[in-house]
């Protein structure tokens, strides 16, 4: 695996006494990913997100970028787009001027300026207010602005915190097939509390608490997509103990009508689908309803406040 961002025992804090706010914070995500980066309020997110974006200088610990180093921004001008949380827009600009002096700023010819605007602006659906002063758009359209301007000049790397934040559902949706349409060209690194959102478009994760690591990796892979399948069972009796001699690799728990199955690989868990569904067939029992893998916000709860999972 090629990564693209490298944490490796980053340290990071605001005052001497005070607990660290990245107290040896360690993952990497591949190019092309899109990845969820998440955790609780407090757990070090937008910390890790200034070190990643050169806002903020680790105390101790390795960053590195595109196997290049740290950030810096002479080296990496055009290459690493960033939207922080609470980016502030000067309201007396157009998101057209603002948008091609940041283009220029990035060393684009003025013509080439001009079009990488455009196509941005497009893709953020704001060219009926491409004309308009920033300060007389809503939060919403001044958040679009600031996700077009992340993706000026098709950066390598792409980090946005809360990118659909104060957008209404269509936007957001927009907003998250624009950002699985450039997944695998781009390696985006996308911080949000919806985690529906993220297990709907990513395909890694990295999960912080307390400024530390406690889970990444494919998002199949922490849901456990590949190791459980729930089964939501109509009425009808389910006899365990017969169910379980027909599938001696896995394990099976009945919980009221959730028939949860766990096995070692894929392979398996495909496999006893097959034999289950046959049983339930002969048994007479429905099936109403079938999930593989926990929810990202249950392993989030789990991970981050303790308990029990599949």
């Amino acid at each position: 695996m090629t990564a693209a961002l490298v944490f490796e025992d980053v340290v990071k804090r605001y005052h001497r006494k005070a607990p660290p706010a990245l107290d040896g914070l360690s993952f990497s995500v591949p190019q092309g990913a899109l990845c969820g980066f998440v955790g609780p309020n407090g757990a070090g997110k937008t910390t890790a997100f200034s070190v990643m974006s050169g806002f903020l200088e680790p105390d101790a610990g390795r960053v590195d970028l595109l196997g290049e180093g740290p950030f810096d921004p002479w080296r990496f001008k055009g290459r690493v787009g960033v939207l922080p949380q609470d980016a502030e827009l000067p309201g007396r600009h157009t998101p057209l001027e603002l948008l091609e002096h940041l283009a220029r700023l990035q060393g684009m010819p003025a013509e080439a300026a001009r079009r990488e605007v455009a196509l941005r602006v497009e893709q953020v659906h704001l060219d009926d207010k491409r004309g308009s002063r920033i300060d007389a758009l809503s939060h919403g359209m001044r958040r679009r602005v600031a996700v077009a301007s992340a993706l000026l000049g098709s950066p390598q790397l792409v980090v946005l915190d809360e990118p659909t934040a104060g957008l209404d559902p269509v936007q957001a949706r927009s907003l998250r097939d624009l950002l699985k349409g450039l997944a695998g060209g781009h390696t985006l690194v996308v911080s949000s509390h919806n985690l529906l959102e993220l297990e709907q478009i990513c395909d890694w994760v990295v999960m912080v608490d307390h400024g530390r690591c406690v889970r990444y990796g494919t998002v199949a892979d922490v849901t456990g997509q590949d190791r459980h399948a729930s089964w939501v069972l109509g009425p009808g009796e389910v006899d365990v103990s017969a169910l379980m001699a027909r599938l001696p690799a896995c394990a099976v728990r009945l919980e009221g009508r959730v028939l949860d199955v766990s096995a070692a690989s894929d392979e398996l868990l495909d496999r006893s689908s097959l034999v289950l569904m046959r049983w339930l067939v002969d048994a007479g029992v429905p099936v109403r309803g079938v999930r593989r893998g926990v929810s990202l916000e249950d392993r989030f709860v789990v991970d981050t406040r303790g308990g029990d999972a599949p």
